[in-house]
């Protein structure tokens, strides 16, 4: 058993049968509606395990906790507004993904984003979680933006690619946590152009 910051004991995930896709399905929309409805931390596995129909046993066989289930569940909404574009240009394709990266951090699931952000800076399983399954899946993306506007010879190749995907998509979480200025199109297509003044060749 694993050890929240709260002092709780969390459930492993373990290996069973494989999940079904229906439950899967509820239980994310479950706690979409929950993480708007009530907010992360109050949320609980039982109101998570009560709305989808699917047990908190099952639930905990497949997640090792509820912040394991709120990252996939955002995770989902972000592929819908945030996929890869790949249209022959790597400035068209950074503006498309970051706009649609915009958009999901300006609605209401990237303020549960936000928070989930939060939680990961004192909870270590939860870091883990949001760095591997939801951080680490867009910085692939905008990875292999990366790499065909280098082979194109469109983007210079000697620049750090971790740094250059910091400088493109760094910007807007800054904006997103600090809401210091607009999360919109024209603050995604102004980050691009700027980021590809120092990457273009």
């Amino acid at each position: 058993m694993a050890v929240s910051r709260s002092g709780q004991d969390q459930p492993r995930l373990r290996p069973g049968r494989p999940r079904s896709e229906q439950s899967r399905l509820a239980v994310l929309r479950a706690t979409s509606e929950l993480m708007h409805e009530v907010g992360l931390r109050v949320m609980t596995t039982e109101e998570i395990a009560n709305r989808s129909g699917a047990s908190k046993a099952t639930i905990y066989k497949w997640w090792p906790n509820k912040y394991a289930v709120a990252v996939e569940a955002l995770l989902s909404e972000m592929l819908t507004e945030s996929d890869d574009p790949d249209t022959g240009s790597a400035r068209e394709d950074f503006r498309i993904a970051l706009r649609g990266l915009i958009h999901f951090y300006d609605s209401r699931s990237g303020r549960v984003f936000a928070q989930l952000v939060g939680e990961a800076q004192f909870d270590p399983l939860i870091a883990a979680e949001l760095r591997d399954r939801l951080v680490g899946s867009r910085r692939q993306l905008v990875r292999a933006i990366l790499d065909r506007g280098v082979a194109r010879g469109e983007l210079r190749p000697d620049v750090d690619p971790e740094a250059a995907i910091d400088l493109v998509f760094g910007p807007a979480m800054y904006r997103l946590v600090a809401r210091h200025a607009p999360l919109d199109d024209a603050a995604a297509d102004a980050m691009v152009d700027l980021a590809i003044r120092g990457l273009a060749c």
